[in-house]
């Protein structure tokens, strides 16, 4: 499933590029979304399941609209006309704050890591809309606050793709990523959400066969949550670090890119091979960077005032 999510969001870049050719070529290129926002994308596929555990299964699919809804209008009336604003008045801060949502997703990346090997993660706390259907809208927008950072971080990874593009082009080509990443981010949330269901309706009938993929699906439903928890973590270290380290080179800090692209060329040329591992060098600096930066951010945050009570959403998460 997560690969199934990554493959459908596969390039914001190509996407953009392709759009700002020609505006009739926006439907076509908005099928395609970013590898980059990877990270962003499964993490919240992997999250938003959780704020309707324990619920009645007719909740479910209501809470998860109200959800998508809200992350539609985050994208779509808040966020993008915020950043085509920018775009216009001060496009070097487009770097500045896609290089800010680096950091969210490498502290987001690393807290989860570190949670993990503590075994004191907060994906197992129960959701606020479980406690009854009182405290649905709390949770409710709950989600949608945490979503409007992932969004924010979304729509900035595509409009740094088409900033030099025309006004015109940019604002159709961050509609339709808005629209795509949220049909499909949530079409999936609303598949795995409802597998225990279908999976126990199959249990049920007099088939073998289906009792068997009944079983298998209410079986397998933990495990893909925790894989996508476990893919999503991985991306958002990737993604984060990437983006810190593109984004610093573009600002003028060139040497730590260019010696992640010496590692690179130290290994291109690996008879057969090569290819793949200098994508594969690339990708665990950018997961170091990531984890790096993300460790001291989180050190950072438990100094704060508001970081031992838990105040981030990252803890909420």
């Amino acid at each position: 499933m997560a690969g199934g999510l990554v493959g459908l969001l596969d390039d914001v870049a190509a996407l953009a590029k392709l759009a700002a050719a020609s505006v009739d070529d926006v439907g076509a290129a908005a099928g395609k979304a970013s590898v980059k926002a990877a990270g962003v994308v499964v993490d919240d596929a992997a999250v938003t399941p959780t704020y309707v555990r324990g619920l009645a299964a007719e909740r479910e699919l209501p809470i998860i609209k109200k959800i998508a809804v809200g992350s539609l209008r985050n994208k779509l009336l808040f966020i993008t006309p915020a950043a085509l604003l920018l775009s216009e008045i001060a496009p070097t801060l487009v770097e500045v704050i896609l290089m800010f949502g680096g950091t969210f997703l490498a502290y987001e990346g690393a807290h989860k890591v570190v949670h993990a090997l503590k075994h004191d993660d907060h994906d197992h706390d129960v959701p606020a809309a479980a406690v009854g259907a009182d405290a649905e809208a709390s949770t409710v927008s709950g989600a949608i606050r945490t979503d409007f950072i992932l969004s924010a971080e979304i729509m900035v990874i595509a409009l740094k793709e088409v900033i030099d593009e025309p006004l015109l082009s940019r604002a159709v080509i961050l509609a339709i990523v808005g629209v795509v990443i949220t049909v499909a981010v949530y079409g999936v949330v609303a598949v795995i959400v409802k597998m225990d269901d279908v999976g126990l309706e199959l249990a049920e009938r007099d088939s073998p066969s289906a009792q068997r993929a009944g079983r298998m699906l209410v079986a397998g439903m933990p495990k893909l949550l925790a894989w996508l928890s476990i893919i999503g973590t991985a991306a958002m270290l990737w993604v984060g670090g990437h983006i810190l380290l593109a984004g610093a080179d573009e600002l003028g800090w060139h040497w730590p890119y260019h010696l992640v692209h010496d590692l690179e060329h130290a290994v291109h040329d690996v008879a057969g091979i090569g290819g793949f591992l200098a994508w594969l060098v690339n990708t665990l600096a950018s997961a170091v960077v990531g984890f790096a930066v993300g460790s001291v951010v989180m050190v950072v945050v438990a100094r704060l005032p508001f970081g031992k009570a838990g105040g981030t959403e990252a803890h909420a998460r």
